[in-house]
This record gives structure tokens, sequence and C-alpha cells, in this order.
């Protein structure tokens, strides 16, 4: 029988962990990323031309450890393609010598150095088995695994550490926060990552050549304790050379240059790559873009950037449709041009057509058609100048609006995750409904607003917050009155388990407007709650302010909704979803709660797709009002927040 095995070592090298193969092919052995010895070892994973040789395996460990049984089954390939026959018997085998150098890697990565590995095919170990050999179908593979002692670092030490950043953006993890100090368990993985730490740190302090040195690693097997050094040599400080652009059509390569905002002479940071390479990216005009750092230093420590893009096609069309039993069908569409005057403008127009099912009444569809220009890099890469024109005409329960409204402002990225906006409005619009007939008004205000958001992933969140504040004032020429809204919205989400299967979700929005009464505000700036986007069961915008004595209810100066939502992911392209919504509209500016809190609750399925979860929600509302329906089903894509 020949094993893998370790015997007592204490070498001090670049890595200083010897190992033993008896009878073992003499391919190459690779641990903390460096080779040890020999050639390199085929895939074994490559196809071999052979007959189809079925298998099962049987893994023993020895000892009681989940974990480490999870790891070490989790590694093989063996284990993980048992459903499907081997390429021949040499296929077979192939599998089985790369599964000792896995098997090694995954023990070296929990921390154990002594262990024995053994797979015998047949009864035979696999190390010893020619590649033709004759295999009965199927053949039995046993893999035996003695893991050894659990070492611990007797020193972690570590060779010209970066000095403490005196920019707090600059500062990185401690190789002590990752577990490589003195008593913890040695895995393989905190070494490497403690080395990795250490040359990041000088990075983020303009040492863009950074390299690692003097790695050490001292296996004492009598003690079961590892002694390893890491350590940096960080070379000189770096500076912005010139900018290069390649790959570029219809760009405009010195604008592609500009927007990576690298300008020559500052001092370098990995975070204004990372930052640049966002930028790019939001100009949606690259099917494929990386930033790269030049390989040499030029004289005074300056380093060149080349940017490498390859540009999608400049127009694009899309569409969309969403479905509630409340609401019925909707459908939208827009068409788009990216890049006009090669600096990545866009010029997009939208329709929509909303309230199909309920009625095919042409006079009671809503619509909606806009065109919107933006222009990115304006005045700063991070400032984008937009403007819209939208003509609209909505049907709700509460009113029938016609409007036409232009905005045209500016938004500001000050960094990854907050961003600033500000436009002026113009809005000429119409309003008819039961309570005050027909009304026009004029409104002319301004818009400002903020948002932060450190969420994962804004269609599926499983970590981070979203909060965004708004204030609008505004002018409305018609009644002469002077008013402001103002609008807060926090979301945050908490992930539970590997990969984060669990997840609580929770919102709040709370809104106020000052300065004029409900009767001389356009119905379309008070506030309304109720439907997919606010509270589920309820008809879109059906919670108001009621009037007494009528069914009817109008906008209200002052609102509040909160939900909280508890996501499960069953599979990984199936979710279920348990949510309660709630939402509160008053007549005055600040709640006084003379009306009712309406409650919404109910539950949901999820189906997982590359572009976010395809969403269907089934909900009730627990105090409905005339136009509300006992159960109300909606369809969309993304969370409902």
């Amino acid at each position: 029988m020949t094993n893998l095995l370790f015997r007592r070592c204490a070498v001090s090298a670049a890595i200083a962990l010897a190992s033993v193969f008896v009878g073992a092919p003499a391919y190459g052995f690779e641990i903390f990323g460096l080779k040890i010895f020999g050639k390199d070892e085929p895939d074994p994973a490559q196809d071999v031309i052979g007959e189809p040789q079925n298998y099962s395996v049987t893994v023993n460990i020895s000892g009681d450890d989940s974990n480490l049984r999870k790891a070490i089954e989790g590694a093989s390939g063996l284990v993980k393609d048992e459903d499907k026959p081997a390429s021949g018997a040499a296929g077979l085998l192939a599998k089985a010598r790369g599964d000792y150098k896995r098997l090694l890697s995954t023990l070296y990565g929990e921390g154990r150095y002594g262990g024995v590995i053994s797979i015998k095919v047949d009864g035979r170990e696999a190390a010893d088995l020619p590649p033709d050999a004759d295999l009965p179908d199927p053949v039995s593979v046993v893999i035996d695994v003695d893991p050894g002692p659990l070492f611990h670092f007797g020193k972690a030490d570590v060779v010209n550490p970066a000095p403490e950043p005196q920019n707090r953006n600059d500062a990185v993890k401690s190789p002590l926060d990752e577990g490589y100090a003195p008593g913890e368990i040695a895995r393989s993985g905190t070494i490497i990552k403690a080395e990795a730490l250490t040359i990041e740190a000088w990075r983020q302090q303009g040492h863009a050549k950074a390299k690692a040195i003097d790695r050490r690693v001292i296996a004492a097997h009598e003690s079961d304790f590892v002694d390893a050094t890491v350590g940096a040599d960080p070379g000189p400080k770096t500076y912005y050379g010139e900018v290069s652009v390649s790959g570029a059509e219809r760009m405009d390569p010195t604008y592609v240059a500009y927007m990576t905002n690298l300008p020559r002479g500052q001092e370098f940071d990995p975070d204004d790559l990372a930052r640049a390479n966002k930028r790019l990216s939001k100009l949606e005009v690259f099917r494929a873009l990386r930033i790269e750092e030049g390989a040499e230093l030029e004289p005074g420590g300056s380093l060149p950037i080349s940017v490498i893009v390859q540009e999608r096609l400049p127009r694009r069309f899309g569409i969309g449709a969403n479905y509630s039993t409340i609401d019925g069908a909707g459908f939208e569409t827009y068409w788009m041009h990216r890049n006009l005057f090669g600096k990545a403008e866009r010029l997009r127009f939208d329709a929509k057509v909303a309230g199909l099912g309920p009625t095919i009444d042409p006079e009671e569809l809503t619509y909606r058609a806009g065109v919107t220009f933006t222009k990115p890099g304006v005045f700063t890469p991070d400032t984008d100048f937009i403007a819209s024109l939208i003509g609209e005409r909505e049907v709700l329960d509460a009113y029938t609006r016609n409007a036409v409204t232009a905005q045209a402002g500016f938004t500001h990225m000050f960094t990854n995750e907050l961003q600033g906006r500000a436009f002026a409005t113009v809005s000429r619009s119409r309003f008819d409904d039961d309570v005050y007939g027909e009304r026009d008004f004029m409104t002319i205000g301004m818009l400002g607003g903020v948002t932060y958001d450190s969420r994962d992933n804004p269609a599926d969140a499983t970590r981070g917050i979203y909060l965004d504040g708004a204030v609008e004032p505004f002018y409305e020429a018609e009644y002469g009155n002077f008013a402001a809204r103002f609008v807060g919205e926090a979301r945050g989400y908490l992930g539970f388990g590997e990969d984060r299967p669990f997840v609580l979700a929770g919102r709040v929005k709370l809104g106020s407007i000052a300065g004029a009464d409900i009767a001389e505000l356009p119905p379309d700036l008070l506030f309304f709650s109720g439907g997919g986007g606010s509270v589920r069961g309820y008809a879109y915008r059906t919670i108001g302010v009621p009037v007494a004595g009528t069914d009817e209810v109008v906008g209200g100066r002052s609102l509040i909704e909160a939900s909280a939502e508890v996501r499960a992911r069953v599979t990984d392209s199936i979710g279920v979803v348990a949510f309660v919504d709630a939402g509160y509209v008053g007549e005055e500016s600040f709640p006084d709660f003379d009306e009712d809190l309406k409650v919404g609750v109910g539950a949901g399925l999820r189906y997982y797709t590359g572009l976010g979860p395809i969403r269907l929600d089934l909900a009730a509302p627990l105090d409905p009002g005339p136009n509300d329906p006992d159960v109300a089903f909606y369809v969309g894509i993304g969370q409902a927040f």
C-alpha cells in the first residue's frame, strides 16, 4: 500500500514544509502558491478517450469532524463527479491522482500538516496503478484520510509592515484580525492572506510595486506548531503617469482617459483604479474594459496606466411588463442611443401604457411618453447633466391627470455609496376628480436630494443599507402658493448563514408637505399609499385622506410607510418570502393619526435569474376599503424593495 505521508520537518526556506510521496508520480507539487519541485501536473479533469468507467466512492475520515468531512468531500473530484462515469480506467486514475493534491491542499487549509491520504481503486493504491489497468465496471473507490493533529501558530511574524495610514480610507485589515497570531490555527490560507494584506497595506499608501519577500514556514511535528514569517518590499512611492486608451472606436480616447480621473502626478491609490473602473462601466458604452498598471515604473516613480476597452453597439431597445390583479397589466418600451457624439451622451425615448385588463377603453388607460438626454462628465468626471421632457396621462381611482413636465439638472457621485442630485422642474397639469372637479396647476420648483447605498445587490440585497432624502420647494402659480415637500426613506438588509440564504429586510418611508392646503396642491405631489411598491393588498394609491360622507379619498400632507420581509432561499433558483406592509396618510403636515393605519400581509415566491428574482406576491388587506380587493396578486422583477 502506498500512502501520502508527512513526517517531522523543520527546514528554513521560502517554504519549509516537507512531504514524502512513496511511489507516487513525480509531478509538480505546490503549496502556498509556490511550486516545491517537479514539472506541471496534467489536468486530471482533461478528457481521456475511453470506455465509460463507472465507480462508487466511499470516504473515511479519522475522527469526528463534520466540517473537515465537508471540506474533504467538497474538494474531491471523485466525489463531485461520482454520478457520471469517468472516461475509461485512465480517466478515473487521472482523477484519483488529482485528488491527492486537492485533498492535501484541503488539509493544509484546515491547519493539518501531518495527514495521511490513501486513495484505493479496486483495493489498490491509485498511485501504483498503470493508466491501462484492468478495472471492473463499476469499480469501488475508497478514500481514507487521517488528518493528523491540528497545528497552531507558534510564531506569526510580519517583516517590514506598512506604517499606520494617515488617511482612514487607506486602512487595511491587520493580519492579526484574520487569525495570523500565536495560538491560532495555522491554516495555509491564513498565511497567504497575511502576506496579501501586508502588500495591500503598502499599496494603499502609494507603493504600487510592493511585493512579497522572505516568506518562511517551519512546521515542527513533535510540538504541532508552525512558525511563519511573511514580509513585503514596498518599492518606491509611485504616482500616476500617462493614461493610454486602446480599443476605442466611436468613443473619444481623450474623453475616456479624462473619465478615469487619474491625473498625472497624483499619488497612486488602488481605490482610485476601482472607482475609475466603476465610473467607466456606468457609461454603459463598453462591453468589456480593464485598467492595467504599467509593468515598470518610469523615472520619478511615474506609473503608466493602460485602459483597454471593447465597445457595445451604440443603439439598443428594451421592453418590460408588469401585472397585478388590482391594477391590471402594464407594458413599457424604450429606445436609446448611448454614444451620440463620442463622449457617452445618451438619448433615450420611453413609452408606457398601463391599466390593461380591467378596461380596454383608451380613455381609462394610463399613458406615458418621454425623452431624456444625459451628458456624463460635465464639470467633473463624477458629475452628469440630465434633462427630460415627459408627457403623461394617469388614470387612478383618486383622480385623472394630464401633464407635461420638464426637468433639468445634475447628479454627482461623491463616493461609491453617496450620490447627490439637484434639478429645476416645471410642470403644467390638469386634474379631474370627484371631490374638487377639474383644476389646473402650474408648478415651478427645485428638487435636491442625496442617496447613500451600500447594498451588495440593488435587485436582491442580502446586506447593506439604502438611505434617500429629498426636499422639493416649489411655487404653484394658479393659486399663488409656496410649498415644500420632504421625503425620506431607509432600507436595511441582514443576511444569515453561509451565502446568506436567509435575509431580514425592512423599509421605512416618511413624508411631509408644508405651506398650502390640500385643495390648493397638485394631487400628484400629495401623498398616497397602496400598491405593489408600498402597501401590498391595497389598490394603487387608494390609501389617502377619506372625504366625509363619501367613499372617496384625497392625497394627504403626511406619510408613514413601513415594510418587513423574511426571505429564504430554498434552492439555487427558488425562494419564499413572508411580508407585512403598513401605510398611513394624514391630512396635516405632521401625522396626528386621526386616520387608520392600513396593514397588508402576504407571502410570495421568487425565481432567481441573472437579471434578478422574478417576484410573485399574494397579499391581503387587513382593513380593506370599498375599492380594495380581498386578495391581490403581483408579478414583477426584483425584490419589492
